[in-house]
Parts: C-alpha cells; structure tokens; sequence
C-alpha cells in the first residue's frame, strides 16, 4: 500500500451522530485512520445529535460498534486514546433548539484549524443546518461540508439544496459524497484506461461492443424501508452510483487529474445521455419489485409485506442507455440494479467486439469475446477473459479464462475503505472523489426524464422471486440486442 501521509490537524463535526451511518461507517473510518497514524493527535471529532447524551454513554454505543467483543489489547489501548479526542454536543440540528452555543464553544477554542461538517442527516434539512451554522458563525474560511446521497429527489428539489448549502459555503468547499467514487477499483478505472497502452485505443464504438454496469444487493429493504418506499432504486442507486460508474468509464481523457478537469469530462457524459421518453420507455427500461422467496438460503417475504402495504415502489430497475456523441454511438450501456438479487456484486463488464473472422473448428468449443470485468464488490479486482487452448494431445479445445489481477492477493497489506479515503480527501481539500453541483444536477434532469416516461408511456411494475437476477423481462431485453447479462463468477 502507498505510504499513508498524515493530514492536518482538523475538527470533524458530525450531525446526526447516533445514526448508523455514523455508527457503522463514520466513527469507525475515523478510527481506523487514527489507528494508522494519519489524524494528528491534535484533532477533534465533535459527535452531535438530538439525544439526550453524556460523551461517556456516546462513546460507550460507538465502543460496542466499533469494537465488538473480541478486540485485542493493542486495539483497544488505540481505541482509548482516540476517543480522548472525542465530544458528544446535544444539538437541536436546524439550530432552533438547544446545543448550538455549547458547540461553538467547542469550536472556538481551535478557530484557526480545519472544520468539516459532516451531515449525515435527512438532505430536507441541509438547507436548514448550513444556515444555522452560518447563523451561528461556525463557517470559517477553512470550512468544508459534507453532503451525503442523495442530493434531493428529482432536479428541483436538487436546485433547492444546493442553492441553500451554496449560501452559507463556496462551491470548493461542498463535498457531495458517493462512497462508490472512494472505492480502489473505482479509482483505479481512470489509471487502468489512462496510464496503460493496451486499453485506451479500443476504448470506443470500435473496440466495444457494449458496457454492462450492475448494482446488486442480497439484502431487501430492511430498516431503510421507509425512505426506500419514497425513493426507489432509480432515485437511490442509478441517479448517483451507476450514473457515476458510467462517467469513468465513458468519459474522455482529462488534461489532468485535477478535480475540475475530471469533472468537467463526467459533465460531458452526462450532457451526452440520451433521453429516455414516453414512447422508448417500455424498450429501454425494466421495473422490478421482488416477491417471497429464498435468499442466501433462507425463506425471506416480499417487498409489500416488508413495507406493509402494496405499493408501486421498484425494487429494481435495468435500464438500455445510449451515449449520443462520437466515442460511443451505437454503444448500449446496460445499468441494472436491484435488491434481494442472487448475490451482492458490484462489477462493470466491458465486451468486445468479437474477431472478425473465426478460424476455429466448429467442435473446438464455443468462441466467446473478451471481456474485461471490474469487480468492486466483493473481492475487488479486475479480470482479462480470454480465449485460450486446453492444454493436452488430441486436437484444439478452447477454454475461457481469465488474467485475474486479485486486490486482496496482490495487495496483502489491505487498503482503506472508501470511507477513510473520503474523509482523509475533504481534510486535504481534494475535490476529485466528490460530486459538483452540475454534475448533480444534470443527472436528475436525467432520471426525472425517465420517471416522467414511466407516468406517460407504458412501462408496468414486473414481480421477481427474491434471491433471483430480476423479472426475467430484464434478461429479454438484452436478448432482442442477441446480447445477455454476462456472470463473471460462473464463467
């Protein structure tokens, strides 16, 4: 792994504190990095929300999350010495309560340092907790907040909070966070299209024969149900992950990796998607909602009983995309993603065009294309499928197989989750991993077009057994191109 550079000294707060993104991914990200020695001992995280909390019983639930019961020694002396930088505030978090003068106390004992505001919260009220905290004059110049997905639910409600957020704090210093942007494959991407040779002159309608992007998840709504029924997965998962998997993967070389040269050619990706309208829908688009069945081996209920209630809400989506400009006319980019699918995989595959004249006897076995698989979960990594002759006397046999470049067995010393990476990049200022507000903005324009559709023209809600790919619908979608969903794992 790179040598780990320590940050500057920073405060972080946290809003919304006692929630599990902050228990499960916040608290421990910041721990970890503490543990790695690249917090300085002079930092402060200020954990805050409504509850009712002494710093004492804070640090107790986050000791149960982040320690568990099996902790070494030395893990749990590190973990004593962290949480001696740790404060929890009572705060009243749209500022017309209590906790914000304890707050800015605590702030300003260190009014010169780096201040992060983390809001893990509803985004409804980001508008609300950025114009406190500059009602409350806790915005410096070193300033920076943090903005979980989703940004709203469609573009206007986009507009709003950021026009809100941009009030209170600069554009440099808003960091729309995707914890798919601080993934190593994710990363990875632009060095394996932009630092290698071989990749990058077949990289277009040439080389590529189509792009699959696929999202998926084992688990089915579970806590999350009541903001799932609300969004769906279009507004929860293809408006910000998949859509900005497809910008790595599509956009053209920057003149730099520099935070707005990468950006600026994401737009452009974005600007370049074809719409999808009432009259295509019903070709280009699958909605799924999963039903009872088995999933990881044991019997689970379906999405309304879940909820509740029936409901139209998707549970999955899969989507034929087009990217009308010179790289990739006629390329289709297939997004699919969904709950309670057959496993949890997130992976991009990239088909080739097939050889142009095949020379192999027909019983030599069946002549696949070559395709490259990024896996970003689980076992991150990526894989060259190709041709190959089975070894041993008795003629040619062909075999598929892959150039496995495994994250886990070439890096044995680990790597920081994506969530440490993201955290140490807004201390630093680097807004390459984060989401700019156009950026944002333009792929709501986007879905908002395909829900539109979905009221207009006819695009029904297809039932899936949970613990399997989707309706079937979606694979017949891909059959009328004669392509199909390709499954690196059984390949």
């Amino acid at each position: 792994m790179a040598e780990l550079v320590p940050v500057e000294p920073f405060d972080i707060v946290i809003f919304g504190a006692t929630g599990d993104l902050a228990r499960r991914k916040l608290v421990p990200a910041l721990f970890h990095r503490w543990c790695d020695g690249q917090i300085p001992a002079n930092s402060r995280i200020i954990a805050a929300a409504r509850d009712d909390l002494s710093t004492d019983d804070y640090i107790k639930r986050a000791e149960e999350m982040v320690l568990g019961d099996g902790s070494s020694e030395t893990r749990a002396e590190r973990w004593s010495q962290f949480v001696a930088h740790l404060q929890y505030v009572a705060v009243d978090a749209t500022g017309d309560g209590k906790g914000w003068k304890e707050l800015a106390a605590a702030l300003d004992s260190n009014p010169d340092k780096i201040r992060l505001f983390y809001l893990a919260l509803p985004p409804s009220i980001y508008g609300s907790v950025c114009d406190a905290i500059g009602q409350h004059g806790l915005n410096t110049t070193k300033s920076r907040v943090i903005l979980e997905k989703p940004i709203g639910h469609d573009f206007h409600s986009a507009r709003t909070v950021n026009e809100a957020v941009g009030k209170v704090f600069p554009e440099n210093a808003i960091f729309r966070i995707d914890h798919y942007l601080g993934k190593e494959t994710v990363q990875n991407l632009l060095i394996l299209r932009f630092a290698n040779t071989l990749l990058e002159p077949l990289w277009n309608s040439n080389g590529i024969d189509h792009v699959q992007i696929t999202v998926a998840e084992s688990l089915g709504a579970g806590t999350r149900a009541s903001y799932y029924d609300r969004a769906g997965a279009l507004r929860d998962m293809v408006q910000n992950h998949l859509l900005q998997l497809l910008c790595l993967v599509a956009m053209e070389p920057p003149t730099s990796l520099d935070a707005d040269a990468v950006r600026a050619e994401k737009l452009k990706v974005l600007r370049a998607l074809r719409p999808i309208k009432a009259e295509t829908v019903s070709k280009s688009v699958v909605r799924g909602q999963y039903d009872a069945g088995v999933s990881l081996g044991q019997p689970v209920e379906g999405y309304a009983d879940e909820v509740g209630q029936k409901t139209g809400t998707e549970t999955f989506v899969a989507i034929h995309g087009e990217i009308d400009n010179w790289r990739w006319a006629g390329v289709p980019f297939y997004l699919r993603t969904g709950k309670r699918m057959q496993s949890r995989r997130s992976e991009i595959i990239i088909q080739f065009k097939p050889v142009p004249h095949d020379i192999i006897q027909a019983d030599a076995g069946v002549l696949q294309p070559n395709r490259l698989v990024i896996r970003l979960q689980p076992d991150e990594g990526v894989k060259l499928m190709l041709m190959t002759k089975d070894p041993g006397p008795g003629g040619v046999r062909l075999r598929y197989v892959p150039l496995n470049l495994s994250f886990a067995e070439t890096f044995e010393q680990g790597y920081p989750d994506a969530y440490e990476r993201l955290l140490m990049a807004v201390v630093r200022g680097n807004l390459g991993l984060f989401m700019r507000r156009d950026e944002v903005e333009t792929a709501w324009r986007w879905t908002d077009g395909i829900i539109a559709a979905w009221h207009d023209g006819a695009c029904p809600l297809h039932h899936y057994p949970a613990g399997t790919d989707g309706p079937s619908q979606a694979a017949l979608m891909l059959s009328r191109d004669e392509r199909e969903w390709f499954d690196a794992d059984t390949a």
